[in-house]
């Protein structure tokens, strides 16, 4: 086996390549994500895409990534259905509380606190309720996609039910967690180490790294802090 591979596009783009050399591309936005850098605009290819919810900065390129590289997509039942009308089939849809074992991963969907829509030919689309995903890699790792949300008290049952190696949490605020509430869902999750995303994309959003890593380090909880187009095992 591998190391896990975790490439950051900036906002809460990523791109995971697992220890069996699976490649996940969570959320994709790259075109118009001020964040990705220049050189990374063209999407990665992949074996498997996951989309949290349907806001244009977490699923703006997904038709593209979807039919460009016709790998499966996961998402909830509402978002896929609007998928399978724009043409993409290889949709794998499910719901909260479900899970699936697809491309040689078991894919859990959780909950998620936050809203989803998307802009369709002028008007607002309803694309389902936004959710988050546990990942059982290949070793047994586990990760946690939050996807936008806020702080939620089930966070603990997710945390239970799943024990998460590794947390992938939203700390920009105002739409999302900032970093206190982001460090209270480490405490709830019981995780080692977190992965802050959906910071810096723009001004509005204030979290940032430094203050989640001074709530959470004293606790034990490794930081591990990205930039936009860095790599990291």
């Amino acid at each position: 086996m591998n190391k896990l591979r975790i490439t950051w596009y900036g906002h809460s783009t990523f791109l995971l390549q697992t220890p069996g050399w699976k490649k996940m591309l969570f959320d994709p936005w790259f075109v118009d994500n001020p964040a990705c850098p220049a050189s990374m605009k063209k999407p990665p290819r992949a074996d498997l895409v996951l989309v949290s919810h349907g806001h244009s900065d977490h699923m703006g390129d997904l038709l593209t990534v979807a039919r460009e590289s016709g790998a499966p997509v996961v998402g909830i039942f509402e978002l896929c259905d609007w998928l399978r009308r724009k043409g993409v089939s290889n949709v794998s849809p499910m719901n909260k509380g479900g899970a699936q074992e697809i491309a040689g991963l078991h894919v859990a969907m959780t909950d998620a606190r936050h809203s989803s829509g998307y802009i369709d030919d002028g008007q607002m689309a309803y694309m389902g309720e936004p959710a988050g995903f546990v990942v059982r890699l290949e070793d047994e790792t586990t990760i946690y996609f939050a996807g936008d949300t806020a702080l939620f008290g089930d966070m603990r049952l997710i945390g239970e039910l799943y024990r998460p190696d590794i947390a992938f949490l939203p700390i920009g605020d105002r739409f999302t967690m900032g970093p206190a509430a982001a460090a209270k869902a480490c405490e709830l999750l019981g995780i080692r180490q977190a992965v802050p995303m959906h910071w810096g994309t723009f001004p509005m959003l204030t979290g940032s790294p430094e203050e989640f890593r001074r709530l959470v380090e004293p606790a034990g909880v490794q930081v591990l802090e990205l930039r936009p187009g860095e790599t990291s095992e």
